[in-house]
């Protein structure tokens, strides 16, 4: 925490203003280890819900007390100076000093001028987690901040700095409305979103289902035009499986990493494999990410042994992860494309880069989103909400390092911007280099019976 006020002559309070990577005991109140597994999450945000847009390593708790080393208590003036001079003689009303420490929090965070720290409160953190478990209320659609320069990441909203859509989940109220990859949205229910973090712009757009949110929209060089959309309870199918090229192709389609989705995944996967399919389609387009474990097992179906990727922290040590044992699709004799696009994030890119890197898959379609940093989510005591903040870089087996660069594909296949109906030139490609048939690409053979996610609502 910071150093004792040193205008006051009482004990600091322990939750008065204490930012740790641990939670503070308080007096009388037995410590609560919260058990919170580590995640990577997208750096393009589900409208929906907080999914972010980045990775996420939720289980740390540092193992010592907070506190605050006595050559920073002159850096700590300031800070007490202001404080003070608010609580005692701010006029304009009662002070609320709850909400004191949670902007006093939140602005230290957005000082660092990055778009995957942020502060939440308790209902935001919460989000949060539903929407990386797969469930969320909005419109369902997966975001990004974007210059005009073309280059993802940007802090704040403005001329210079657009909300984008990086891509409709299927059977979203984002896509029903007519909401397309590419367009920016300027503005919710007439209030334009300048000025805003990407999460003041997400939680405009957000909201209770059933409700509806106007956006103003902007198309290529078109005029900007309005648009309804009515909010619902987003449940993402996570996997999507079914033969291809009259049965003789598996395709596999992941939406998300929750552990749940990468269960479902294994099982699609080895349900190809014991059908005798000696060629597989593994799709990430649009997959914003979702858990670090979940994309260690994804990996390992294909990768038997070696680093899925490489964790660096701020001091610079890298720390390997391996691949789990007893993938079921290792048997170099399978045949493995896997495809991106700008919409895969994060996680998607753990995987693909893996894959990459260890010459398992040969990767076809766009690059990639290109988020490359790790952020860890801490809850704070009482109703202090939590923050996220980016602890580490992830690198590949190679140790490259994709973060605004994104995977270059194996194999690019360029989409156009407006495709014909039920076209996919990407899928068409993976199927022509697996030796498929593309004219029977599309068309679903045989689906598996799995233990998917819910379907979309």
């Amino acid at each position: 925490m910071p150093p004792p006020d040193p205008q006051s002559s009482e004990p600091q309070p322990p939750d008065s203003l204490d930012v740790p990577l641990a939670r503070v005991r308080r007096p009388g109140r037995p410590r609560r280890l919260p058990v919170v597994p580590v995640a990577i999450a997208a750096v393009a945000l589900l409208a929906g819900g907080a999914l972010f847009v980045s990775g996420y390593s939720m289980g740390r708790q540092s193992a010592t007390e907070p506190g605050t080393p006595t050559t920073s208590d002159e850096a700590f003036r300031p800070f007490w100076d202001t404080y003070q001079t608010i609580t005692g003689r701010y006029a304009g009303g009662a002070v609320d000093r709850e909400a004191l420490v949670q902007g006093a929090i939140r602005g230290m965070i957005q000082a660092l001028g990055d778009p995957y720290s942020a502060y939440m409160t308790s209902q935001e953190y919460r989000q949060n987690l539903e929407t990386i478990g797969g469930t969320f209320e909005g419109i369902g659609a997966e975001l990004a901040t974007e210059s005009t320069d073309g280059s993802r990441g940007c802090v704040t909203l403005g001329p210079a700095c657009r909300l984008l859509i990086v891509a409709p989940l299927d059977g979203s109220p984002a896509k029903a409305a007519g909401l397309e990859a590419g367009d920016l949205v300027l503005a919710a229910d007439g209030k334009p979103l300048d000025g805003l973090s990407f999460d003041g712009a997400r939680d405009r757009i957000r909201g209770p289902s059933g409700s509806v949110v106007k956006l103003t929209v902007q198309r290529g060089t078109a005029a900007p035009f309005a648009l309804d959309v009515t909010r619902a309870v987003i449940e993402r199918q996570e996997v999507v499986s079914r033969d291809l090229a009259g049965g003789t192709v598996g395709y596999v389609k992941l939406n998300g990493f929750s552990d749940r989705a990468a269960d479902a995944f294994v099982a699609a996967v080895k349900a190809h494999v014991d059908a005798g399919r000696t060629r597989l389609i593994v799709d990430l387009r649009g997959n914003p990410g979702g858990y670090v474990t979940a994309a260690r097992v994804v990996a390992s179906q294909f990768i038997g042994s070696g680093v899925i990727f490489y964790e660096q922290d701020a001091t610079g040590t890298q720390v390997p992860t391996d691949a789990l044992p007893g993938g079921v699709a290792t048997n170099p004799d399978l045949r493995i494309v896997c495809l991106i696009d700008g919409g895969s994030a994060s996680a998607s890119e753990i995987v693909a880069g893996a894959l990459q890197d260890s010459h398992r898959a040969t990767l076809v379609g766009t690059t990639s989103f290109g988020k490359g940093t790790v952020q860890q989510w801490q809850e704070l005591t009482g109703e202090g909400g939590a923050f996220r903040l980016t602890i580490a870089r992830w690198l590949t087996p190679d140790k490259r390092w994709i973060h605004g660069v994104g995977l270059v594909p194996d194999v690019v296949v360029p989409v156009p911007a407006a495709p014909p109906a039920g076209a996919d030139p990407t899928l068409d490609r993976a199927l022509d280099l697996l030796g498929g048939s593309a004219a029977e690409g599309h068309r679903p053979i045989r689906p598996l019976t799995l233990a998917l996610a819910p379907a979309i609502g």
